[in-house]
C-alpha cells in the first residue's frame, strides 16, 4: 500500500488531484474492520487526513452547527450545546460501537463510506444536513438527502474532499426529536432497522436506515403523518413500501425489516404526539 501524509488540506487536495484513485482516511475504523479479508485494499492508495489540523474543527456559527472533517464521535458526545440542541446526534454516537470506536470514527467518514446500515447518516439527514466539498477547483455543496445515488455510489468526485458538515442550528428547535435502532445489542452491532424522526414547524421528517440501498429520506411516510396520526402500525406498510425497498440477507428479512419499521414509527409517533 502507499499512504500520503499532508500535513494541511490544501495539500490534501493537491493530493487528490494528482492521485484521484486515492481514498481518503480518517479514523479508519471501517477501512480496517475489513482490512484481512479485502486484500484488493492492500494494493490501493491513502490520503492520511491525520495532519490537515484544520479539519478537526467543530464550531458554532449563527446559522449552523459545523462539523469538521475529522469530528469524532467522541467530540460530539462530549459538547454540551450539541447535547441541548442535537440530541440525535448524541443518541446515535454513543450506538457507534465501542467508546475506542467513538473516539476515532468520524461523522465524514460515516457519510463516504455509505454504508445502508450507517448510524450517523439517519441523523444527519434527518437535521437537513449539508456536505461541503472541496478540490483545487473549488468548494460546492450538497444536501445529504441528495447525496446517494445508489448502494455504495455519491454524488463525490475523485478530486473532491468532504471538509465540512453543516447543520442547521435552529430547524428543531423545540420540535420531536427521535432515534431508534433495531439490533441484536443496542451498540456494537449493524443496525436490522433504524430510523430517525422529527417533527417541527415545516412538519415530519422521517429517514430510514438498512431498509434500501442506502440511506434514505422517506418522503411518502412524512406525508401520511403529514396528514393525520395512524391509528396502527398497518396503516403505515404501504407509505413504507413507496419509500424503501428492504431485502433479504444474514441479518434479517425484508418482512421483518418492513415489520418492525411499521411498529417503530408508529409508536415513535404515538408516544411524541399523545
Amino acid at each position: 500500500m502507499n499512504v500520503l501524509f499532508p500535513s494541511s488540506a490544501g495539500e490534501a487536495l493537491h493530493m487528490l488531484a494528482d492521485t484521484p484513485e486515492a481514498t481518503p482516511m480518517a479514523g479508519g475504523t471501517d477501512l480496517l474492520v475489513h482490512w484481512p479479508v479485502h486484500l484488493d485494499a492492500h494494493r490501493k492508495h491513502y490520503v492520511d487526513l491525520s495532519g490537515a489540523h484544520e479539519l478537526r474543527t467543530m464550531r458554532w456559527t449563527d446559522e449552523a452547527l459545523v462539523l469538521g472533517a475529522l469530528t469524532t464521535y467522541w467530540d460530539v458526545i462530549q459538547d454540551a450545546q450539541t447535547r441541548a440542541t442535537f440530541p440525535l446526534l448524541v443518541d446515535a454516537a454513543r450506538q457507534v460501537g465501542s467508546v475506542q470506536i467513538q473516539a476515532r470514527g468520524t461523522w465524514a467518514g460515516n457519510i463516504v463510506n455509505a454504508s445502508p446500515a450507517a448510524d450517523g447518516v439517519p441523523v444527519l439527514m434527518v437535521y437537513d444536513a449539508t456536505v461541503v466539498l472541496d478540490s483545487i477547483a473549488g468548494r460546492r455543496e450538497v444536501p445529504l438527502s441528495e447525496f446517494y445515488r445508489g448502494y455504495k455510489e455519491m454524488d463525490r468526485r475523485p478530486d473532491e474532499l468532504v471538509t465540512e458538515i453543516r447543520i442547521p442550528r435552529d430547524s428543531y428547535e423545540g420540535g420531536v426529536q427521535e432515534f431508534i435502532k433495531v439490533g441484536p445489542r443496542r451498540a456494537q452491532a449493524i443496525t436490522k432497522v433504524g430510523v430517525a424522526v422529527t417533527r417541527n414547524r415545516d412538519g415530519w421528517r422521517v429517514v430510514a436506515n438498512s431498509v434500501a440501498p442506502t440511506v434514505r429520506r422517506c418522503p411518502a411516510v412524512e406525508q401520511f403523518l403529514n396528514e393525520g396520526a395512524p391509528s396502527a402500525p398497518g396503516d403505515l406498510i404501504d407509505p413504507i413500501r413507496r419509500d424503501v425497498s428492504p431485502i433479504d440477507d444474514i441479518r434479517s428479512t425484508a418482512a421483518y425489516r418492513e415489520t418492525v419499521l411499521a411498529r417503530v414509527l408508529f409508536h415513535a409517533v404515538i408516544e411524541t404526539t399523545t
